[in-house]
């Protein structure tokens, strides 16, 4: 009998719950429904809140959580400087609180988010947190990218070990990006040896950055000209590290409205292997935003513009009845990352971005909620 991840126990559990009770509460773990804002953040004190607001360098509707991973009881959360007067671009959070309000503080601390300091954090835009409890954070360096954009430092990567809070390295990626390089998304893996690989996707270059970081070297692996097809000049490419149950990892990739889902065996991006690597994994029903793993043969994904979000093992064929509905969406949110972490579960971090990109975020500020991923009732 194979084994289930404890999170579809829970899905299954909460199902249960629906046809037993007869009801329908949308909230069924409320103790770890929180929601966050960009108007309660951690100050060193009152002062200094003060300062950055009367400078503009704090304008709390502009702040907005789009990524996160979990270590332990603290989420570790990205606010990227897409618009002016985001204090900092990488926090963290207590999920132990009973506030359902938490305080978002900035991790590790105030001097790694100064703005127009290159040995700081500009905007970060990815998470991932390795098996060694290591966090990797990529920084593009271009802050107020939704307004008027500024490239205030080189992009970069940025190590930080979890266990002391300490950055253990900095990794510049100024020899693998041009002018017109997008970088958006950031897994990490491991080779046989126990080295580490930074795997970055550069949308604009049709490209995924490899960088060994144990050698310090790198190289811009470009992707074949049919991912393409199908999508815009300003396209999303997103990227999916993929376990399975024979041990070998798999990234996944695919650009927001191209047509198909591809794939990629890792040991074939750390070796350069270029010719009849990249596998077409088959056709999309539709365009799809990839919103995370569960650190093993899972993808999460949902609809463009719909918040349903749907789970596919990739042990099964790539088709529509292998899609799993773990979770109903709502008018008001859409879900930005999923992912697995505290007591056992799988994580949703949800919001408006969609108003926020348009400006139609009230003096609040967007609509942030996180939240464990549980299936709801049907009404």
């Amino acid at each position: 009998m194979q084994c289930l991840p404890c999170w579809v126990i829970t899905v299954a559990l909460a199902t249960l719950f629906c046809r037993v009770s007869g009801t329908c509460d949308k909230q069924l773990l409320p103790d770890l429904t929180m929601t966050l804002s960009g108007t309660n953040l951690d100050w060193p004190c009152s002062a200094t809140k003060k300062i950055y607001t009367s400078s503009g360098r704090y304008i709390s509707k502009h702040v907005i959580p789009t990524r996160l991973q979990i270590y332990k009881d603290e989420a570790i959360v990205l606010t990227p400087r897409y618009k002016e007067g985001v204090p900092f671009t990488l926090g963290k959070l207590s999920l132990k609180t009973k506030n359902h309000h938490p305080t978002i503080t900035p991790f590790p601390c105030w001097n790694l988010q100064e703005e127009g300091n290159c040995q700081a954090l500009q905007s970060a835009v990815d998470i991932f947190l390795d098996a060694q409890d290591i966090v990797w954070v990529l920084d593009t360096g271009i802050v107020n990218t939704l307004e008027q954009p500024v490239r205030r430092c080189p992009p970069k990567v940025v190590a930080i070990n979890m266990k002391t809070g300490k950055v253990i390295r900095t990794i510049d990626l100024s020899e693998l990006v041009c002018s017109a390089s997008r970088l958006q998304y950031l897994v990490v893996d491991y080779d046989q040896d126990g080295g580490p690989y930074l795997y970055i996707s550069d949308a604009a270059s049709r490209a995924i950055l490899v960088y060994d970081v144990k050698k310090g070297t790198g190289y811009k692996f470009v992707l074949p000209k049919s991912v393409t097809r199908g999508s815009s000049s300003n396209d999303v490419l997103y990227l999916a590290l993929i376990r399975k149950s024979c041990g070998t990892t798999v990234l996944y990739f695919t650009y927001l409205s191209s047509e198909r889902l591809f794939s990629i065996k890792t040991h074939h991006l750390r070796r350069g292997s270029t010719k009849d690597t990249v596998v077409d994994v088959g056709p999309k029903h539709e365009q799809f935003v990839i919103l995370g793993t569960d650190s093993g043969s899972a993808i999460f994904f949902r609809s463009k513009g719909d918040g349903d979000i749907y789970m596919w093992n990739t042990e099964t064929p790539f088709n529509r009845e292998n899609f799993l509905l773990v979770q109903k969406g709502n008018e008001c949110r859409l879900a930005t990352h999923v992912v697995p972490g505290y007591k056992r579960l799988m994580w949703v971090l949800e919001s408006n971005f969609h108003d926020y990109i348009q400006n139609k975020v009230g003096c609040a500020g967007a609509s942030i909620s996180l939240h464990p991923l549980i299936k709801e009732c049907e009404s």
